[in-house]
């Protein structure tokens, strides 16, 4: 039986929607997407709007650009909108401020990445990741305590459960969510199977990565509230799905894992939320310095 055609342009720009929600784990699977999708509704549907709109809004900046058709085809002009919508959807109450933040965000958040990534494939600069993100969210975060904006409602935070195997097991689902502002173990179990489907390897990496870094956490006596939610998995999960997809050897992805959890306390003393960026700074140091090493291989090996 042959494919479904989907070279009607609503199809492909469902799919170019869908693969934006998986390039937040890396992965350019609609299916993966689908199911990322499916847990912002199961653990926070007043955020799916937002992220809706951030997404749509960031991939039709990239059209109306001109910019690459591959590279919104996969969800590269889609990912940073939508952390973008689900951040400031989390931050703000629903008001009309708000979709104006969150297409503006997003829009810029496109127009960002095309220089950064033009740079990357001429220069060699390294991967932006969701650098546009963080550096918008950063931004935005400040505006809105600036200038005092009412800020949305937080959930209230469970008290701390008795450790014991089953809640290290949602402990480490947590911090899958929490890649995507979400502490619920379910939205969290949804995160795995997608990424079950887009590759096997990867959920693997991704599970090691959430469960050390809540660990490690846990060892050294962090806050044990943020490690109980998943606030020290999420940029080790990243960080891990990242390292090895690029480096057949393990013990790469677990030194990006470690910088990760290290890097992360630092923005607290700068007063900073650490968004994805201690994520980001782990793989650039891994990679720049597995780029380092090859060059000085390849000095010695012409000297």
């Amino acid at each position: 039986m042959p494919p479904l055609p989907t070279s009607h342009p609503a199809l492909q720009s469902l799919r170019a929607l869908l693969c934006g929600f998986a390039q937040i784990f890396l992965q350019q699977h609609p299916g993966c997407g689908l199911l990322v999708l499916l847990a912002i509704l199961i653990g926070a549907p007043d955020l799916l709007t937002g992220a809706l709109l951030g997404g749509l809004t960031s991939m039709l900046i990239a059209r109306r650009r001109g910019y690459p058709p591959a590279d919104i085809a996969i969800g590269l002009y889609g990912y940073n909108g939508i952390l973008l919508g689900l951040l400031l959807s989390l931050k703000l109450p629903w008001t009309p401020l708000l979709p104006l933040l969150i297409i503006t965000s997003a829009a810029l958040s496109s127009l960002l990445l095309a220089p950064w990534m033009r740079c990357m494939r001429k220069h060699g600069w390294l991967p932006a990741f969701t650098f546009p993100f963080v550096l918008l969210g950063w931004l935005l975060l400040t505006l809105v305590a600036q200038l005092e904006l009412p800020l949305a409602t937080p959930a209230s935070a469970p008290g701390a459960p008795e450790l014991n195997a089953l809640q290290l097991m949602l402990v480490v689902l947590r911090g899958l969510g929490q890649v995507i502002f979400l502490d619920s173990p379910l939205a969290g179990l949804c995160l795995l199977i997608g990424l079950r489907l887009a590759d096997s390897r990867t959920a693997l990496w991704a599970l090691v990565g959430s469960s050390s870094g809540s660990a490690l956490a846990l060892f050294y006596g962090w806050p044990s509230d943020g490690a109980l939610a998943g606030l020290y998995g999420y940029n080790a999960t990243l960080a891990a799905i990242v390292l090895a997809q690029a480096y057949r050897c393990p013990l790469v992805p677990a030194v990006g894992i470690l910088l990760a959890l290290l890097l992360q306390p630092g923005f607290s003393a700068l007063g900073l939320p650490a968004l994805t960026m201690p994520f980001i700074l782990a793989c650039w140091l891994v990679k720049a310095s597995a780029r380092s090493w090859q060059q000085a291989m390849k000095s010695n090996a012409s000297s």
